[in-house]
């Protein structure tokens, strides 16, 4: 028997065999990022900051006696203020709007006193910084200039592991560069903050890209180039952005307010271990346990209880404690969000209206500095958290321990605390001093245990450990 193709058939599989080339052509090895480049140069910007620095007095000016011709000299020239040094740098920046808004990072501009931005055209414009925020690393410039072209921003969560991207930027003050590679991971955690959720790359980023745009195929703004893996100083093909999605909320803000609200809903997280998993009956440990709810707060008035495991945001999926304030950064106060709780074998979906979080750079109040005091049956190092330390390490709460150092091998490294945690709650009991924490320690009965609150960077985590050597 003889069989022939139908026209309808026919002309089907040929539009099939076209949609499937088209998908082929899409994702294939592109022929050049020519037309990308030129397309979205005019909206790259370079920046120059110029820092002006009070010089130290010198330290050994010679005693040359009562009555030498040389004691007015010095006493003038020790009465003068001493001339201030200016420093300067370069990064990168892009233009969000054609009213002259431009994002870079907040490291790029921090501590200024003049930003220049510089357009493809060679244009220079004085900058005004309209805010920034320092824990997501980002800020807005606003310049007054005509033409300004302004990009386009994408969808960074539709990024895919091997997408090609390509970086432009302002390498060691070679302008306008352009470079390209692919998505290497997603998710990087590098330490730099409580918000780490970087798109990892290849393409060539150095000193100078910082602010800079990463963009898509399409020519689409998908992540803002941020911080390089380095040995020598130079690209070593791991360069690290942050996407575009989390930071959208932060533009916003700070082109209206100058300042970031941010969300929060009140609960304390850890990460769901092996022993956690099996005591609650969850099939894996994807999530974010709560181990206690802030009282009054949003979680609190929306039902949500310690011990659940949250495991979805606006049916987005929570892999780790980790994930769960990345999450919540992207809304603002007053926003509502779905989420999806594990509380034991039951799957609960529960409505929560963000509210704002407040003390977000407060440091401890009334501690004066104490010598650090080695508590050595845990291994800690510990010393009173004070207000400058706090703001460096991000931390959210308003006092505790700070952890200076973990000795090799202790129960404290052992459990996964390390250098930078602030303890400040033991066994229910707030720790504002070293003699509080000994306490506890030794009341502590044999074979009892220290259920350890702290702060990591802005992240709340929780610990439990047993001393070497309990007293009774």
């Amino acid at each position: 028997m003889k069989y022939r193709i139908t026209p309808f058939i026919s002309a089907t599989l040929i539009a099939f065999g076209l949609l499937c080339a088209t998908s082929m052509q899409a994702n294939a090895m592109p022929e050049s990022f020519a037309d990308l480049a030129a397309n979205q140069r005019p909206s790259v910007v370079n920046i120059s900051t110029t820092k002006k620095v009070a010089q130290r007095m010198p330290q050994n000016i010679p005693n040359l006696g009562h009555g030498s011709p040389f004691e007015q000299f010095f006493q003038n020239f020790l009465g003068q203020q001493m001339p201030q040094k200016e420093t300067h740098a370069l990064g990168t920046g892009f233009i969000i709007s054609s009213e002259g808004f431009v994002v870079t990072n907040n490291h790029v501009v921090e501590g200024a006193d003049e930003i220049i931005v510089k357009t493809s055209d060679g244009e220079e414009h004085p900058a005004e910084l309209i805010g920034a925020d320092a824990k997501l690393d980002v800020a807005v410039l606003k310049i007054k200039g005509a033409k300004l072209k302004a990009v386009h921003l994408g969808n960074s969560d539709k990024l895919r592991v091997g997408d090609w991207v390509v970086a432009i930027g302002n390498p060691f003050g070679l302008e306008q560069t352009v470079t390209a590679g692919i998505v290497s991971a997603r998710g990087r955690v590098i330490g730099s903050g409580p918000y780490d959720d970087f798109i990892q790359t290849d393409a060539a980023i150095n000193p100078g890209n910082s602010g800079g745009p990463l963009f898509n195929r399409r020519g689409e703004v998908i992540g803002i180039n941020t911080a390089i893996y380095t040995r020598s100083g130079g690209n070593n093909g791991i360069g690290f952005a942050i996407p575009i999605n989390l930071a959208k909320s932060a533009f916003d803000q700070l082109r209206k307010s100058g300042h970031v609200q941010r969300g929060r809903i009140g609960v304390f997280i850890r990460d769901v271990d092996k022993q956690t998993q099996q005591a609650l009956g969850l099939k894996n440990s994807h999530g974010a346990l709560i181990p206690q709810v802030e009282a009054g707060s949003a979680a609190d008035k929306a039902g949500i209880q310690a011990g659940d495991v949250i495991v979805a945001v606006d049916g987005e999926a929570i892999k780790s404690a980790h994930d769960l304030p990345i999450r919540i950064a992207r809304h603002h106060p007053g926003d509502h969000v779905m989420l999806d709780v594990m509380r034991g074998s039951k799957q609960l979906h529960i409505a929560v209206t963000v509210e704002e979080m407040h003390g977000d750079d407060a440091g401890s109040k009334g501690n004066s500095p104490q010598h650090q005091k080695e508590v050595t049956m845990l291994g800690l190092v510990l010393e009173v958290a004070d207000a400058a330390s706090m703001r460096k390490l991000g931390a959210r709460v308003d006092g505790g321990l700070l952890v200076k150092r973990v000795l090799h091998g202790s129960p404290a490294q052992a459990n996964d605390i390390k250098a930078g945690d602030v303890l400040y709650k033991v066994n229910g009991i707030a720790v504002r001093n070293v003699s509080t924490f000994r306490k506890i320690l030794n009341n502590l009965e044999a074979g009892q245990v220290l259920r350890i609150m702290m702060d990591r960077h802005g992240n709340q985590a929780f610990r439990i450990l047993r001393p070497a050597q309990p007293k009774k």
